[in-house]
């Protein structure tokens, strides 16, 4: 198993979805801070200061990762509530399902913890990312949306693309955009950040419902939404550190992969303080995922393809599953599970 160090670095699907696989999807929004929904008006949201070293987070692995069978349980003494039936902020009918009981952390034992990535295949270069997601969060936890080049985390001749949504541990009713980006020089050893600072604020707790996240990446600028809402949008021309690298959005020029991952930080500062696992389990829900290419020639975007998770498990043509060391956590197949239209990333542990 190989160790990588990257950044960060989705409920049952009974809802309509309004767009059919010829949706096409409204003009890029303009730096007048209009969003891509057609009725939102977003406000431009700033960037933060330049060279910045990022703390730890997520991974890549590579797009040809073989998938081990799937495993569905956690601790031999969990206890897997049955789903119920709840009704999400848009209106509609979801899923939502209770975390698994597990036997109460013992202080005076020793446990190894577990998260999930949900990894993408598919390389894309521009084009909008959109998920509908429940996020989870305990001190110390990261829940993700992320796009990154895969072979960042390489360093050393390789170049550092990534694209970030995360909710911190600390506080789910916040989030943080970030761009990370590192030029291919052997000598440069950390990664310019433009972490949003302070955290966006939610206006609501990103744990007890689902929420429509989505990142916007085009030649021009990168952007990120909430609820169709443009909170963030960075240019062409803003600059930040002193490296090849230091205008972001001209220096992602690598193809990148969609995904998606729940792990457990070393940085308190970052992510608040670990608590050796009390409160756990928690889960991240995905209830579909949106992939829309980008048309240089209209700036606007197409739907390309929808997951809805309607299989027993991920679509092998589109995922893999992580199953490398993350911090503090070890990413295993058997915490991605996907049943009645939803994918769940789990944090768990077991007593060694």
């Amino acid at each position: 198993m190989k160790k990588f160090i990257i950044p960060m670095a989705a409920v049952a699907l009974l809802a309509a979805c309004s767009e059919s696989n010829d949706a096409v999807f409204p003009i890029a929004p303009s730096l007048s801070g209009v969003s891509s929904s057609a009725e939102a008006i977003a406000p431009v949201g700033e960037s933060s200061s330049s060279d910045a070293i990022v703390p730890p987070a997520g991974e890549s692995s590579s797009s040809e990762a073989t998938v081990p069978p799937t495993g569905l349980s956690s601790s031999s003494d969990a206890v897997v509530p049955p789903p119920v039936l709840s009704s999400s902020s848009t209106g509609a009918a979801q899923f939502t399902y209770a975390v698994p009981t597990l036997t109460a952390i013992d202080p005076s034992k020793e446990y190894t913890f577990y998260g999930a990535e949900l990894t993408g295949v598919e390389q894309f270069k521009y084009g909008r990312f959109e998920a509908r997601m429940k996020m989870a969060a305990i001190s110390g936890s990261v829940s993700s949306m992320f796009l990154n080049y895969d072979n960042s985390w390489m360093k050393g001749e390789e170049p550092w693309n990534e694209i970030d949504i995360e909710v911190l541990g600390k506080d789910p009713t916040s989030w943080q955009s970030n761009i990370l980006t590192r030029e291919a020089n052997p000598s440069i050893n950390g990664l310019t950040a433009s972490e949003s600072k302070p955290l966006h604020a939610f206006g609501f707790d990103a744990t007890q419902d689902f929420h429509l996240y989505a990142i916007v990446w085009t030649p021009e600028y990168v952007a990120w939404e909430i609820d169709s809402v443009e909170v963030r949008r960075d240019t062409l021309g803003m600059s930040r550190g002193k490296h090849a690298d230091a205008d972001q959005v001209a220096f992602l020029t690598e193809k990148e992969t969609l995904r998606f991952n729940l792990w457990a930080s070393k940085t308190a500062s970052w992510t608040g303080k670990w608590n050796n696992g009390i409160g756990l389990p928690v889960e991240q829900q995905i209830d579909y995922v949106r992939v829309y290419a980008y048309d240089p020639a209209t700036k606007g975007f197409t739907l390309s393809w929808q997951d809805d998770f309607d299989g027993e498990d991920i679509d092998p043509q589109r995922w893999t599953a992580g199953d490398w060391e993350m911090e503090r956590v070890t990413y295993r197949r058997s915490n991605l599970i996907v049943e009645q239209g939803v994918c769940r990333l789990i944090l768990d542990y077991e007593a060694n």
